[in-house]
């Protein structure tokens, strides 16, 4: 195989894996080094699991297994192989097999963010949503989490699939706290609005949104939803205008039209039905 017909990281991935494939080292006698070897071993591991993400990215599993096998060989103490390895268990619809090397990643580095909140979305997945939320409370409250706002959102989409869509609400107005400009909260927390007939608070979540200076074309769509609730026409009129303009080729353009007819004029517009013939006898 070409190395240089492989996307970057795939490339680079490889040829460090190749470099690293025996995964130790020797002395000038020929000697393998024990210490040297482990740091090798190590290091072989690290590039196996990116090959094999890689691999996995790229839909070739079986590739991708082979890869992460070898890397948990060489370095089963590393938590990023158990990560990749409970990440294709997902993919290949082993449940089991992805929780044993969530748990296993998350003992390796309990106070990873990441691996934390990768393991609540599985766990909620599964219907888990109580231990799913302990693990999502354990990433919202991680000084060491870069994106802890990722988390609380992902809280909350899990209480919205358990019918939970009050429950969900904090969730979201503390990720729009710690991140305002996260447009998937804002999304979130204005479409929880409207399910809870809230369309004021929905409107005033995507107001404040657009207050920032930020543009989204979810925010714009979920406004004119808000607008139209609320029996605004002008206000849903200048959100479409804006989306229109500033995303004017994206799904939600095209979503307007069928939105923004008023009640009864797709059925108006719509030729009738022929009725079905008698069947014959």
């Amino acid at each position: 195989m070409s190395v240089r017909a492989l996307p970057g990281p795939l490339a680079a991935a490889l040829v460090a894996a190749l470099l690293l494939a025996s995964g130790c080292t020797t002395t000038t006698t020929g000697t393998p080094a024990v210490s040297e070897r482990t740091v090798d071993d190590k290091e072989a591991s690290k590039a196996n699991v990116s090959l094999g993400m890689a691999y996995m990215q790229q839909g070739n599993l079986p590739l991708a297994k082979e890869k992460l096998d070898r890397a948990e060989k060489q370095d089963p103490r590393n938590y990023q192989v158990h990560w990749a390895q409970a990440t294709l268990n997902e993919r290949l619809r082993q449940p089991a097999e992805a929780d044993r090397h969530y748990q296993t990643a998350l003992k390796l580095a309990p106070q990873n963010g990441e691996v934390t909140n990768s393991y609540a979305v599985f766990l909620c997945s599964s219907g888990k949503v109580e231990p799913a939320l302990k693990l999502f409370d354990s990433a919202v409250n991680n000084p060491l989490y870069s994106t802890p706002w990722a988390a609380a959102t992902n809280a909350a989409v899990c209480l919205r699939s358990d019918k939970r869509d009050g429950d969900a609400v904090p969730y979201l107005e503390k990720a729009i706290l710690r991140r305002p400009d996260y447009a998937s909260a804002v999304v979130e927390l204005a479409d929880t609005q409207l399910a809870l007939n809230k369309p004021d608070a929905a409107r005033a979540t995507v107001d404040r949104f657009m207050s920032i200076g930020r543009k989204s074309p979810d925010v714009y769509l979920v406004g004119v939803r808000a607008a139209l609730k609320q029996g605004d026409r002008v206000t849903a009129d200048t959100y479409a205008r804006l989306l229109r303009r500033d995303f004017p080729n994206s799904p939600q353009a095209s979503e307007l039209q069928q939105l923004m007819q008023p009640a009864g004029a797709a059925t108006s517009a719509a030729p009738a039905t022929p009725a079905a013939p008698a069947p014959r006898r």
